[in-house]
């Protein structure tokens, strides 16, 4: 089985924040080299020491262009190949288990991927002449809503408040700046321009969030609090067969859900990797969820019978409701996460982690790794 045995991020950036003077292929190209160097430079990743044969990228919003393509010949070198992934939120952690499958298939040996994305440069869309304001991702007759108004959908008939949704956005921040404070993320990113730290984050006082309005429905319950915010940034991993210490791909399963509630996708597909793998959701000891929403989260860890304001195994260091969501790339950051918190984190071999996320669309994958060593 393919084993990750290097991981790297950058740190999340403010749209037209820190990262605005870095294309995706520049961000993208900063983290790939650096996960390369990782391993190529650890003597227990003797399987990682070859020649790099695929990038593999995921990116949601960008211009195209085969970022992962133009990001390899900045990386690794014009005879390295790159395929760019589109699952929408889930791109980052669907272009990790493609390369999984590529190195069990023994179609390469070693292959980077992870994901990217620059909320600062997505374009303008366009079709002929009439712009338009976002993508289609679904076709008549399914229902095609805006994210922010499944989220609306799915609090008013889940009866998930909006005191409940602070509480939870409360919670991600605080866990994200305690993070920050104890240094759990120096050894897993990698500076890009000026930034030396996570830009979102900010304390959320109960004066703010009173004030705040509903964000993307009259009446409604999410707001920008509640709300992962569009940023910048890009992660990357490096798998290799066998090898150690890493974390092994046990199982990846994408399931596709219904297109008018896609933010619960990842509850299937949870359970889809546990049932591939043989294993309870009990018996897995790390959990990193792509945090869109607040009501996301608690909805989905309601339904996998979690408490996610409770278990410590529930994105203990903040999500993408807190640090910022690079669209393509969040995936990716979560197995990022999942390496240092059990691999650089000392956790013995054997310990399950799962990461997961949703697509727009109705699409959710999710990837089960052991720690080997």
């Amino acid at each position: 089985m393919s084993v990750v045995v290097a991981a790297r991020r950058t740190w999340t950036g403010r749209r037209g924040g820190g990262h605005a003077g870095a294309d995706e292929a520049r961000l993208a190209a900063a983290v790939l080299s650096a996960a390369a160097h990782d391993a190529a430079h650890d003597a227990a990743h003797d399987a990682a020491a070859g020649p790099v044969d695929e990038v593999v990228l995921g990116n949601a919003a960008g211009h195209g262009g085969n970022v992962a393509r133009r990001a390899a010949l900045t990386a690794v070198g014009r005879h390295v190949p790159g395929m760019s992934v589109d699952r929408q939120c889930a791109s980052g952690l669907a272009a990790v288990g493609t390369a999984a499958a590529l190195v069990d298939a023994g179609h390469a040996r070693v292959v980077l991927a992870g994901g990217v994305e620059s909320a600062t440069r997505a374009p303008g869309r366009a079709h002929g002449t009439l712009g338009y304001d976002r993508a289609s991702f679904t076709a008549p007759p399914w229902a095609d809503p805006e994210a922010g108004r499944a989220a609306d959908r799915l609090a008013h008939e889940r009866g998930i408040s909006r005191a409940l949704q602070h509480r939870y956005a409360v919670a991600s921040h605080e866990r994200l700046r305690a993070a920050h404070t104890a240094g759990r993320f120096t050894t897993e990113t990698v500076a890009v321009g000026p930034l030396d730290r996570d830009e979102h984050a900010p304390a959320l006082s109960p004066r703010l969030l009173d004030r705040l309005p509903g964000a993307f429905s009259p009446g409604g319950t999410v707001t920008a609090a509640s709300a992962a915010p569009a940023a910048d940034g890009a992660a990357a991993v490096v798998l290799a067969p066998g090898g150690a210490p890493g974390l092994r791909v046990r199982t990846v399963a994408t399931v596709a859900g219904d297109p008018a509630m896609p933010l619960l996708t990842p509850v299937s597909a949870v359970r889809a990797a546990c049932a591939r793998g043989g294993v309870r959701l009990a018996d897995v000891a790390a959990l990193e969820l792509v945090e869109a929403f607040a009501v996301q989260a608690l909805a989905v860890a309601g339904d996998l019978g979690v408490d996610p304001l409770t278990d410590p195994r529930w994105n203990p260091d903040g999500g993408a409701l807190a640090g910022g969501h690079p669209f393509g790339a969040s995936g990716a950051v979560a197995v990022v996460r999942l390496f240092s918190r059990l691999v650089r984190g000392g956790a013995p071999a054997g310990t399950l982690g799962l990461a997961a996320a949703a697509g727009t669309g109705g699409i959710g994958v999710a990837v089960l790794v052991e720690v080997v060593r």
